[in-house]
């Protein structure tokens, strides 16, 4: 519920704001190589390795014909 006079400004609350909406998303095998590989060298110029290295596998799962 908006206080300090934002009520001016911001709606109060809605349904919307308790809910978890989630996207699903799909892509082919190949797309999702690709990803793979763009996501592996974007999360390695940021310094994320960790996520560099999770894309990894999933791309060696990809690759090896696993969903």
């Amino acid at each position: 519920m908006p206080t300090s006079r934002t009520a001016r400004f911001s709606s109060p609350l809605g349904v919307y704001d308790f809910q978890k909406r989630t996207s699903i998303i799909a892509v082919s095998r190949k797309g999702a190589q690709k990803l793979g590989q763009l996501a592996m060298t974007l999360a390695n110029g940021e310094g994320f390795q960790a996520h560099a290295r999770s894309a990894e596998l999933r791309l060696e799962k990809t690759l090896k014909g696993k969903p």
